[in-house]
């Protein structure tokens, strides 16, 4: 670890603050100012929608202008963004905060590729634990996000109007760490630079196949079973410090594995550490459907949380194998389109399911993306095998 991973790592954590503070909110505000109880978690959707929109145009940016300078352009939107919640919350505007929250995912689109440049701040033996320690910087998300949302709830006459002006001071913040850390010099393409392979051959690979198909499960199911989390403990009586409180433990479980998931690739294979996040899933499930009490919320979402960090940072160091330096901005453009777009369906069906067919339905709406997952692991492994000697 050196100085610029250790402030891409809190940087992480400022970008997990305003990811966490987001799920805790933005679906109990648009609860109250949706014309229709469907339509609670479209704030949420927004912003993931907005994410999958802005890809191709940060993958530009981040090949214009290098990686610094990208990250600041969204860490302003971020900025802007939140002030833009903040209005429309206070002025009961819902489709200005669906807007605001499309506009955030800007922000969104940039952050996802933290994981990647951490990666290019380390030497190329070390590019798996670069990579998990950063995601590890999430850590800071799931303490201050939760209680971010939790003390700024009244801080405002309108309820959580708060949280937004403070996820701006939040941006402010990132800006002046990213400042501070220093990308490998960034050259421009041109006529006489190679620019790789085209994104259809390298989107062929096996390997690659899988590393999008399973960063996209992995954070669709996770997307769909969070985002409805605070909605479903409202159904069944919980309290709002007590939904805080859970998506608190789930953020733990989702980045302190970060200090020893890269340990753990290295030693067992990236696969197999996949596989066992896959298992934790259907744990995390089978504990969901097994009943509301608020200890069964806290175990299910955690290990949710531990199994999203096995598959999202085993598919990270896979899609690492899948490309050539000359062609990282096409091909992580690529991985976090798949994962955009997963999202943004989990996102709208995980407010539609728990509110019209309940925590149960959503719990086992679940599962088929888990088994589709579980036999792409399978295949690569079985292809990897038969193509050896």
């Amino acid at each position: 670890m050196n100085r610029s991973l250790w402030l891409l790592a809190l940087c992480q954590g400022l970008f997990l603050t305003n990811n966490v503070t987001f799920i805790a909110i933005n679906g109990l505000v648009g609860l109250s100012m949706a014309p229709y109880g469907w339509m609670a978690t479209l704030p949420v959707m927004g912003y993931v929608v907005g994410g999958a929109l802005a890809t191709p145009l940060v993958a530009a940016t981040q090949a214009r202008f290098g990686r610094r300078t990208s990250f600041q352009i969204g860490l302003a939107v971020a900025v802007a963004s939140a002030l833009a919640g903040a209005w429309a919350v206070a002025a009961h505007q819902f489709w200005g905060l669906v807007a605001a929250t499309v506009v955030a995912g800007y922000y969104s689109a940039n952050g996802q590729l933290y994981r990647f440049a951490a990666a290019e701040l380390a030497l190329p033996a070390f590019r798996e634990k670069a990579v998990s320690l950063v995601l590890a910087g999430g850590l800071i998300g799931a303490i201050a996000g939760p209680n971010l949302a939790a003390r700024t709830r009244t801080l405002m006459e309108v309820p959580f109007t708060g949280a937004y002006l403070v996820l701006a001071g939040v941006g402010l913040l990132a800006m002046v760490l990213m400042a501070f850390v220093r990308f490998p010099a960034h050259q421009a393409p041109n006529a006489a630079t190679s620019t790789g392979r085209p994104l259809s051959e390298i989107a062929r690979q096996p390997a690659f196949v899988v590393a999008c198909l399973s960063a996209a499960m992995g954070y669709g199911v996770m997307n769909l079973l969070m985002a409805a989390t605070p909605l479903a403990m409202q159904q069944c009586g919980l309290g709002f410090d007590d939904a805080a409180s859970v998506l608190e433990w789930h953020v733990i479980g989702m980045f302190a594995p970060g200090f020893f998931t890269g340990h753990l690739i290295k030693r067992f294979g990236t696969l197999h550490i996949m596989a066992v996040g896959v298992a934790l899933n259907l744990l995390c499930v089978a504990i969901a459907l097994s009943g509301v009490e608020l200890q069964q919320f806290v175990l299910s979402l955690f290990l949710l949380g531990v199994g999203w960090n096995f598959l999202f940072t085993g598919s990270t160091t896979l899609a690492l194998t899948a490309y050539r330096p000359e062609e990282k901005d096409r091909a992580q453009a690529a991985v976090n389109f798949c994962v955009f777009a997963v999202m943004a369906l989990s996102s709208l069906a995980s407010g539609a399911l728990v509110v019209t067919q309940g925590w149960t339905w959503l719990n086992i709406g679940s599962i088929p993306p888990l088994v589709l997952t579980a036999a792409a692991l399978l295949w690569l492994q079985v292809k990897g095998r038969a193509a050896r000697p």
